[in-house]
């Protein structure tokens, strides 16, 4: 499946990322450890750009895939919905099953390998946001990526109590994981409190990775109830990202 690479940020070099014949557009900036940074719905929005600015200006390679939507173009109730059909329909994504991990992560696997192969260091880190928030969870299976950041994973998304626990793992996935997570690996988890999107997930990630998962919650308000690192922006779960991967990426910095 192949899509169109879509116009590149001021900054950015754009180019494109094939696996298993899926092809997305990507953005990819900085020096430094490689850090996968993957979008919210509806798109790379200038707060999405605005973040990931902010790790490449902490020292980091980003590498922003494009999944659905457009680059640089504010979010719209119109356009919010339009990209949350596409995801629907699409074969890459697993929105409603149950112990699934979306097929797309398996892509973002490979481009997180490609990354680390060019990079080298002691891994990669990865962090996705609402539809994509579990997708670092998943991408964990493999050694190289040891700091995985999950922002109010929302997927598959919570239509009765089932689903708003499930974290879109396969069985097979689940138990690497959580050995991974024994072994040391640890993952950082934002979200606001009232987030009805996240579900209990918090608490199903708590019960997989026990001590080895951080979470950092914010108190739901009228104004912020979702996008803690992008439109709702809490300044100090930025901060917590971002030394969250110099601990885990640059573990010889001072």
């Amino acid at each position: 499946m192949k899509k169109n690479i879509a116009l590149t940020p001021p900054g950015w070099q754009g180019s494109s990322f094939t696996s298993a014949g899926i092809t997305h557009a990507t953005y990819r900036k900085g020096a430094g450890p490689g850090v996968v940074v993957v979008h919210e719905i509806p798109g790379i929005t200038p707060s999405v750009l605005a973040f990931a600015e902010r790790v490449v200006d902490a020292g980091f390679t980003v590498v922003m895939p494009l999944l659905v939507g457009e680059v640089g173009r504010e979010p719209s109730g119109k356009y919010m919905a339009k990209s949350m059909s596409k995801i629907c329909i699409s074969r890459e994504f697993t929105t409603l099953a149950m112990r699934q991990k979306s097929p797309v992560i398996n892509w973002l696997r490979a481009l997180a390998k490609q990354l680390h192969n060019e990079l080298g260091g002691v891994g990669v880190g990865a962090i996705g946001m609402c539809f994509s928030g579990g997708f670092a969870l998943g991408m964990m299976v493999d050694d190289i990526m040891v700091a995985p950041v999950l922002s109010q994973p929302s997927m598959p998304f919570s239509m009765g109590a089932a689903r708003g626990a499930d974290l879109g793992l396969s069985l097979d996935d689940e138990i690497i994981i959580k050995q991974r997570a024994e072994a040391g690996c640890q993952v950082l988890g934002l979200r606001f409190t009232g987030d009805k999107l996240v579900g209990t997930r918090f608490a199903s990630l708590q019960k997989l990775l026990g001590d080895a998962f951080i979470a950092v919650e914010f108190e739901s308000s009228a104004k912020s109830d979702h996008s803690v690192l992008t439109e709702q922006v809490q300044e100090s779960g930025v901060q917590r990202v971002l030394e969250f991967l110099q601990q885990k990426l640059k573990p010889n910095h001072s």
